[in-house]
Parts: structure tokens; sequence; C-alpha cells
């Protein structure tokens, strides 16, 4: 009976000690890839940056050559500190070990096949559809052309140096490359549809938000700073403007700074019609061909018109606004050079990201809401319901958006982990357990119990798309 007894007591200690250690897991948040301070420092040269073209830079093309200036201001700093405090090229995420010396010139010319043919296909993207034959893109292309020749040129030997350290260098590029000379026999068609999709991704989206960008940093350039003492208009105007001209230089650099060696590349890409869909529909052209048809909740007087004749409700209404959109920008300083929509390039969990996994689209939303004041439409109370109802679909475009994102990143064990965190000691951890189903799903789109287990994650051929394999696409 003693001995019994024992194994019994053993038994429960050992229940015991694994209960304690699983709530220390979900009690420690992952650390993250990248660091604030790195981050602020660097965004705190690009603005040095910015004072000197406003102060010496006037010759400079605004949208052309200041944007290229103040882009590598930010970049280079952070990819010159991380390589020296966080050495990111040791990543396990990166696949890489310099230490390997297996080189070939055969596998880098076929990957290089690959490269350039995905670039090309870019190429005929742009060529094809008319969108991109107006003038808006103007100065996008030219800054395209006149980086291509060096690009193209630098990829020789960047990808030699990579392939001879890579852990499993066969990646997507080389699949794409073999593919184009014949090969079929082990060559992954969703390694090299991955590969595409994340090419997919800043086609779409670097030649918009570096138009954006531009236009917000040519304002910037040109503001006349004395108006800051005339009114809290034009503070609000500036600093609405100097805001986003924050947000849109983390996101236009993350956009182009996609590499391995830096362990800023893509690991994937996300696979889901609909994940991409509730993403591209913020985005013109798409939201311009969607919300004149179906969502035009703001199409009646914005907030200053209701607080115009009192000062100082405008003031307060206005500084609210301007605190949501900067939690905003605070989301997107995490970042660093690692900005991107549906894809995966590692998992934030610093900065706002530490008590919240959707701080961006949280601030959003409710700034949208202070913004244009669909409750406020004066023509009739069902008027003003029905912009509500209207913005409130906007809201939930945005919560399916966040739901994919879950769903993708829920591949890689470090989000899981963040993930259930959240959950536990979150800011908003209470909601989860008063309503389910904002819960985390882990794999899937919707919570659904303790014990259902998630989705296996995508495998393409001889290289895991799930995020913690060494290499890839």
């Amino acid at each position: 009976m003693k001995k019994i007894k024992s194994k019994s007591a053993g038994a429960n200690g050992t229940e015991r000690r694994k209960s304690t250690s699983e709530s220390a897991v979900i009690q420690r948040c992952p650390d993250a890839p990248t660091s604030i301070w790195i981050n602020l420092f660097a965004l705190a040269v690009s603005l040095a940056a910015v004072y000197w073209l406003r102060a010496y830079g006037q010759d400079l093309e605004v949208k052309t050559q200041a944007l290229v200036i103040v882009a590598l201001a930010l970049a280079l700093p952070i990819i010159v500190l991380e390589w020296f405090f966080l050495k990111p090229y040791r990543n396990p995420s990166a696949g890489l070990d310099f230490g390997r010396r297996n080189h070939s010139l055969r596998r880098t010319a076929v990957k290089l096949l690959g490269f350039y043919f995905a670039v090309g296909s870019v190429a005929f993207v742009y060529w094809l559809f008319p969108e991109y034959h107006g003038s808006f893109y103007d100065n996008y292309f030219s800054v395209v052309r006149a980086v291509l020749p060096w690009w193209m040129l630098l990829a020789v030997p960047y990808f030699y140096l990579l392939d001879g350290a890579m852990h499993s260098p066969k990646d997507s590029y080389w699949q794409l490359g073999s593919w184009l000379l014949g090969k079929r026999r082990g060559i992954s068609g969703k390694a090299i549809g991955q590969l595409y999709l994340g090419w997919l991704v800043k086609l779409f989206f670097l030649p918009l938000m570096f138009v954006y960008m531009g236009n917000n940093l040519g304002t910037l350039l040109a503001f006349d700073f004395s108006r800051l003492l005339q009114s809290f208009k034009a503070v609000f105007d500036f600093t609405f403007n100097f805001l986003f001209y924050i947000d849109l230089l983390f996101v236009t650099v993350g956009y182009v700074c996609t590499l391995r060696l830096f362990d800023s590349h893509i690991r994937t890409a996300e696979p889901s019609f609909l994940g991409w869909g509730v993403a591209l529909i913020g985005y013109q052209p798409f939201w311009s061909l969607f919300s004149g048809t179906y969502l035009k909740y703001d199409d009646v007087p914005a907030w200053g018109y209701w607080f115009w004749n009192t000062p100082l409700a405008y003031g307060i209404w206005g500084s609210i606004i301007l605190l949501l959109i900067a939690m905003y920008v605070w989301a997107s300083i995490p970042f660093g050079i690692r900005f991107s929509n549906l894809t995966h390039r590692g998992i934030l969990t610093n900065g706002p990201y530490r008590y919240t996994k959707h701080p961006a689209y949280i601030s959003k939303n409710i700034s949208w809401w202070m913004i244009s004041m669909p409750f406020m439409v004066s023509a009739s109370v069902p008027e003003a319901l029905r912009h509500s109802l209207l913005l409130l679909m906007v809201n939930f475009i945005y919560f399916m958006r966040a739901r994919t994102e879950e769903r993708h990143l829920s591949w890689d064990p470090v989000y899981v982990a963040y993930a259930n965190y959240i959950g536990e000691r979150g800011l908003f951890a209470c909601l989860g357990r008063w309503f389910p189903v904002l819960r985390f799903g882990n794999g899937r789109l919707f919570y659904r119990g303790e014990g259902a287990p998630p989705p296996a994650p995508l495998v393409t051929g001889s290289v895991s798309s799930g995020i913690a394999a060494s290499a890839n696409p």
C-alpha cells in the first residue's frame, strides 16, 4: 500500500509540475526578432534626413531622389545595427550557416534563372494591366528603371554567397529554375506558388506605398511651420500627415527589404482566397470599386463640421483622433525592415504587440468612427443608422482580415505561443473569456474549443512552409 501511495503521490507531483510548466509557457511572451530601440534610432536618422532635405535638398526631386534618401536613412541603420547586435543571420528561420562553404555555380545559376523569371513575370503584369499605365505610378517606375540594372547585377554574388551557406539550398528559386529547365520530378508546385504569392504581394503593395509616401513627404517638406502657431487645425493637419508619413516610411522600406541574409525574407504568403480578398478590398483600386457601391459610409459631414464652432470640443476630439493614429503608427515601428501584408516575416511581440495581437486594426477602426461620425448624420435617424451599419461592415472586414492572418501565422509555433500568451494576459483577454468566438483559433478562423486539434501546416514538397523549417520559399 505504501508503494502504491508513493507512486500516486509521485504521479500527482509530476502532473502539478507539468501544469506549472505549461502555465509558465503561457505567461512568458516569446522574444521578438526586432528591436524597438534600433528602429527608433533609425527613424531619428531618417527624420534628420528630412530636415536636411528641407534645408539643403530643395534641388532634389521629392517623389524620387528625396524619397530614396529618407528610405535608405531608415533601412541602413536598422540593417547595420541588427547585424552587430541581433545577428539575424544566426536565427534558425534564416536557414544560414556561413561555415558550410557549400557553394555551387550550377545551383546558383539555376536559382538566378528562377529569380530573373520571377522578376520578368512582375514586369509582364505591370505591362499588361492598364492600372499601371497611368501617370499615378510614374515616379515609382522611374526609380525602378534606375535601380533594376544594379539589382539584377548584385543578385549574382548575393545568390552565390547565400547558396553556400544555406542548410537547404534547393529553395523555391531553385525549384522554379529547375522547372523552367524541364525538370519535373521532385519539384513542388506549392513551393513555386508560394514564391509567386510573395512576389504578388510586393508587386501590388510596393507601388502604392511608394506613391503615397512620396505625396506625404512632399507635404512635409513644403509645410510652413509658422502655421502651427495659428490654429489647432494646422496642428491637426500637420500631425495627421506626419504620422502617416512615418507609417508609410516603414511600410515602403519593409516591402523592399525582403532578404534572407537579414532574416527579413518572406517565409510564407497567405494561401487562401478569403485572406487575399479581405486584405485587398481595403486598398486602391479595389476600395473605390467596392466602397462606392456597397460600403460608402463617409459621404456625410465629418468630425470637423460638427465641432468647428466649439474650439474646445474641436481640440479634444481632434486630439483623440491623433492619439488613435499615433497608436496605429506605433504598431508599424516594431516591424523595422520586415513590414508586409499577407506574408509571414517573423513574429512581432514587442511594442504594442505585447498587449494585443492587432493594435493597428483596433486603433484604425476606432479612429474611423471618430473621423466620419456616421451616427451624427443630420438628415434623419434612419440615415445615421444606415451609415453606422455600413461602417460596422467595414469593421467586420478587418475582423476577418485579422482572423485569416492568425490562421496563416498559426503555422509557426512561435505565433501559437504568442497568441496563447495574449489570450491569457493580453489587454483584451477578458473579451475572449466572455465571447469565446473571439479567442485564438490556432490554425482555424474561429475557436473550436480546447480539444480541437489545429490543422496541419502547409508543406511545399521538400521545403516546409511551416516556418520552423530552416529553408523557406
